[in-house]
């Protein structure tokens, strides 16, 4: 075998790899990111679930007031 045919299919053999390299970290990014946004997902659900609660637990505890009727005072 020729060094220039030596070269090629050393260079070849180097893409290939730097290309299936590319490809795992590609994965592996992705997977990172899709782990992260599904914590943040859940960390949004429960702040949401825990403001929910916080809520209906404040509006439970306020009394009662009856509704203000609307209109102006009757003058005899």
């Amino acid at each position: 075998m020729s060094m220039s045919k030596a070269n090629d299919a050393s260079a070849a053999a180097r893409r290939r790899a730097d290309e299936v390299l590319t490809k795992k970290q590609d994965t592996e990014r992705a997977d990172a990111r899709d782990k992260q946004r599904q914590a943040e997902d859940a960390k949004t659900a429960k702040l949401k679930a825990l403001r929910l609660a916080k809520e209906a637990a404040e509006k439970a505890a306020r009394p009662a007031t009856p509704a203000k009727r609307g209109g102006a005072a009757r003058t005899p």
